[in-house]
């Protein structure tokens, strides 16, 4: 119980620019200020060939390590790439990647 210190409070379930579920998201739709964040400009490229460099400071086998393939999905802590050359998948914590190379033009919305 909350008591009376506090109120409880109250969030908006969608701010109305974008659908609730996943996959079906308009990458067409600017986004709002707030909300450029990396995992969004990520779901900008879905499809695209990248280069992603990550760095996993605990362990020795995996310290550096560069990830070549293609954007499928991002999210907030996120980004989900698949290896057309190997057929393997990765779900890369965002905590992790240092940077992202293409060699494409990178999509994104510019904030002024």
């Amino acid at each position: 119980m909350n008591g009376t210190y506090y109120p409880n409070p109250t969030f908006p379930t969608n701010m109305g620019n974008y659908p609730e579920t996943g996959n079906d998201v308009n990458t067409s739709l600017p986004l709002p200020m707030e909300q450029s964040y990396i995992e969004n400009i990520l779901r900008l490229n879905r499809g695209k060939q990248v280069k992603v460099f990550a760095a996993f400071p605990d362990s020795n086998d995996w310290r550096d390590r560069m990830f070549d393939g293609i954007i499928e999905d991002a999210g907030k802590d996120h980004l989900i790439m698949s290896s057309p050359s190997t057929g393997d998948w990765y779900l890369i914590p965002l905590i992790y990647v240092n940077w992202v190379e293409s060699e494409e033009k990178i999509n994104f919305t510019k904030i002024y």
